[in-house]
């Protein structure tokens, strides 16, 4: 078993719930069944799993009157050998975007009070009305105040390092250079910026991890990440409505192409000719409602909160999981950069997807600001009550537009992530790529 973060926050929830079920949300093959499951089988005395996917007959159970008595004796009806055991109980809904009810049933099981219950389901990002899934059923009433959201994403570097093996001291040692800037012992850190772009490469799903933990074969790497792409591919030609079907996949078929460029901002015209906002806005939407791609929006002014100044006709998309693109380059270019070997724009987009998807884990929301000096920094973040700009470096070059920043705003706190070790240069702390998940 894979050792996830997302088990100590179910544990957290389990001792805190109050009247709570727990909504767990994430793109596809995160992860979320598995955990949710070892969980029940460990922490509770009995795990109950209705999935109205698999088992769409069970849907009969939240049919009618919705009082926490009823549903509960109808689970007792319907299936065999089932065991109610309260507080000891928990239920898990999986799918649960398959059964409206059930989602509205929520409020009514939380305040009962007696059984645990977490619920998910694939896409629950989507909107209802926008998803062309006709088993998908739109809700009576969303159980507001009653359940609590949650996001699940691919495995983070830290965890990348728990499935290697790597404990808690170690990780706590390697921390200890980012908290007090000081230098890393140079084989220490070599081993570490080779460690992060096998991580590049193989990424953070959990059945491409477990596989590559056992195997070291990056080969079967590519074909579980083909595998992936290609549920992916299915999710949009099953949910997406309608024409969106087809542009929804050209918007996610063009990231590569977007990161590869210079200016890595997203532009409609690399989809299609004189291409505008208005006929794929609501693709680029829906693939973010996926959870499928990380959305980063231009900030016209650098102060807090970002989303106040955010320009929402000017953004960057980058794929949820770095391996995934990595997986959309090919093969070659997987050897170039765990070779340390490749160059070009696309080596920086692909940090740059490194980096947004470490920050998303790490709980920041993704901004970036280009002023109209033509300078650019890839990543502004709230952090410690203060905006700190991020700029991001596949070497270890000149950071121009993060000095420009510095000088014009006087920052309190700015990075440098870079393919180097830790150095401190005023407010400016370089750090190398790996550290961004003490960030």
């Amino acid at each position: 078993m894979l050792k996830r973060k997302m088990y100590e926050k179910l544990l957290d929830w389990k001792n805190n719930r109050g009247q709570h079920c727990l909504l767990i949300k994430g793109a596809r093959q995160v992860g979320k069944t598995y955990i949710v499951r070892e969980f029940g089988k460990s922490e509770y005395k009995s795990f109950i799993e209705i999935n109205f996917l698999e088992h769409p007959e069970f849907k009969i159970i939240f049919d009618g009157d919705r009082s926490a008595e009823t549903i509960f004796k109808n689970i007792s009806y319907n299936i065999p050998n089932v065991k109610l055991v309260p507080h000891k109980t928990l239920l898990f809904l999986d799918e649960i975007q398959k059964c409206a009810n059930a989602r509205t049933a929520l409020k009514f099981l939380a305040q009962d009070e007696r059984f645990d219950v977490i619920a998910s389901g694939s896409l629950l990002g989507l909107a209802y009305g926008r998803d062309d899934d006709k088993e998908v059923e739109e809700i009576e009433s969303i159980p507001v105040g009653y359940e609590k959201p949650i996001m699940m994403y691919p495995l983070d570097f830290e965890e990348f390092l728990w499935a290697y093996g790597y404990g808690k001291d170690t990780i706590s040692y390697l921390k200890s250079f980012y908290d007090t800037k000081e230098k890393v012992p140079e084989q220490i850190n070599e081993k570490y910026l080779s460690l992060i772009r096998e991580y590049i490469v193989v990424g953070g799903m959990p059945e491409v991890v477990a596989d590559f933990m056992e195997n070291k074969d990056f080969s079967r790497v590519q074909e579980i990440q083909d595998k992936v792409l290609a549920s992916y591919a299915d999710d949009i030609s099953q949910h997406a409505k309608g024409s969106e079907k087809v542009k929804v996949r050209s918007c996610y078929d063009s990231i590569p192409r977007q990161l590869a460029r210079e200016n890595k901002k997203f532009k409609y015209s690399e989809i299609e000719k004189k291409a505008a906002a208005r006929k794929f806005g609501d693709s680029i939407q829906w693939l973010s409602d996926a959870s499928m791609v990380n959305i980063c929006l231009n900030t016209t002014t650098p102060q807090l909160p970002l989303k106040a100044y955010e320009k929402d006709n000017e953004f960057k998309v980058y794929m949820n999981d770095t391996g995934l693109l990595m997986a959309l380059y090919g093969f070659t270019t997987k050897q170039a950069l765990l070779n340390n070997k490749l160059k070009g724009a696309a080596k920086g987009g692909i940090y740059e997807n490194l980096v947004a998807q470490m920050l998303i884990q790490r709980g920041y929301s993704l901004h970036y600001y280009k002023p109209d000096d033509n300078s650019e920094l890839e990543f502004v973040i709230e952090k410690d009550m203060e905006i700190a700009p991020v700029e991001v470096k596949a070497g270890n070059t000149a950071t121009v537009s993060l000095d420009r920043f510095i000088e014009r705003f006087g920052s309190a706190n700015a990075y440098k992530v870079a393919g180097s070790n830790v150095g401190i240069n005023g407010v400016k702390l370089t750090i190398p790529h790996y550290m961004v998940m003490f960030l």
